[in-house]
């Protein structure tokens, strides 16, 4: 169905009618134990634990839906649920690191991406350096004989500068030589599937937070990894062997945001932009943030590779006490403070990224 646009797409992947008696979407399988018919099927699905219904933790038809669905969206070859975005996150760094091993993550990257690399990673002997998000080919100069991952966020969290992922990812690998395979992981989030074509621009890996876009209605917790064909078996593994599993009625809900994924992203988007556009006209407004706006410095790589935008955008407000954001904030009418993004609902939230930040200002 490759052929077909995403808003096609998104309300036919992951659905067999004919599979369920004609129910339009998935039934929900609430399971664990799954009975073989004999020692000798029980003893090749031992074989092949991947390949099938084998054990609940490792899928169900259900899962498997909306894991067809998102990695045929992307363009890649198989998806991974699991229990969150960062379990995908972290899930997906575990695959491809050892001790010993020196990743490179941009300086960007989602806090609690850098938090797992600083308080995980590294007591496992895994070695993490922060780079430039805008780096872009020049990754090159980084990359080690034990660097073992790349792993890009665009656009970055709170600061949103846009990364040149073709040529950072086709750096690296040339850099990287022969030998272990270097692995080019991103966080694809904010673009969702819809937005950004992980695989055709060089990456190996895609995470997400289904949380966000893919729920879309702020009442489930999901991460999906989509890979390639050499990169699912190593991420089916990890993911296996640190139990990091979806829940069936969070996977069910993912499923049910999916269908109007499309309609929805672009509504964010065109909303998006038009308080981008208001904010940039206040007095108490330093910048805006938001790679899809003419002015701002990651816009020709955002025009160039990205088919869509979405909600979510940083301001730089002028100096001022901390106590007139509050005031500002706490008398919001719409916009209310909460973690998370993608939902519904209008969020607001004060930042400092300055205090994340080791590789730039």
């Amino acid at each position: 169905m490759s052929d077909f646009t995403p808003e096609t797409l998104v309300t036919h992947l992951g659905r067999e009618p004919t599979a369920h008696h004609g129910i339009v979407n998935p039934p929900v399988y609430h399971a664990s134990t799954v009975l073989f018919p004999s020692v000798a099927a029980l003893e090749d699905a031992d074989r092949h634990p991947f390949d099938g219904v084998y054990y609940g933790r490792y899928g169900t038809p259900t899962t498997f839906a909306l894991e067809e669905a998102v990695a045929t969206l992307e363009g890649g070859h198989r998806a991974i649920a699991v229990a969150s975005g960062l379990a995908a996150i972290s899930t997906a760094l575990l695959a491809f690191t050892r001790a010993g091993d020196h990743i490179l993550v941009s300086d960007s990257v989602y806090f609690p991406t850098r938090r797992f690399c600083a308080e995980t990673l590294s007591h496992f002997g895994i070695e993490t350096e922060y780079y430039n998000p805008t780096i872009g080919a020049g990754i090159a100069r980084l990359i080690r004989p034990n660097t073992s991952v790349v792993y890009a966020e665009s656009p970055g969290s709170h600061t949103f500068e846009m990364q040149d992922i073709p040529a950072l990812a086709s750096a690296a690998k040339r850099a990287a030589g022969p030998g272990p395979r270097l692995t080019v992981i991103m966080d694809n989030t904010w673009a969702t599937p819809i937005g950004f074509k992980s695989f055709a621009h060089g990456v190996d890996v895609s995470v997400h937070a289904g949380t966000k876009y893919i729920v879309g209605h702020s009442d489930a917790m999901l991460g999906l990894i989509v890979c390639q064909r050499e990169s699912y078996d190593a991420v089916k593994t990890a993911a296996a062997r640190l139990g990091t599993c979806a829940g069936p009625d969070d996977v069910y809900l993912a499923l049910r945001g999916l269908r109007t994924l499309a309609v929805r992203l672009q509504r964010h988007a065109e909303t998006g932009i038009a308080l981008a556009q208001w904010l940039q006209s206040r007095p108490e407004v330093v910048r805006v943030l938001h790679p899809a706006l003419p002015e701002d410095p990651g816009h020709a790589l955002w025009k160039r590779d990205f088919t869509a935008a979405c909600g979510l955008f940083g301001v730089v407000l002028k100096p001022c006490s901390k106590a007139a954001v509050a005031a500002m904030i706490d008398h919001m009418k719409l916009f209310r403070l909460g973690y998370s993004w993608g939902g519904f609902e209008s969020l607001i939230l004060p930042c400092h990224p300055a205090k994340s930040r080791t590789a730039t200002r």
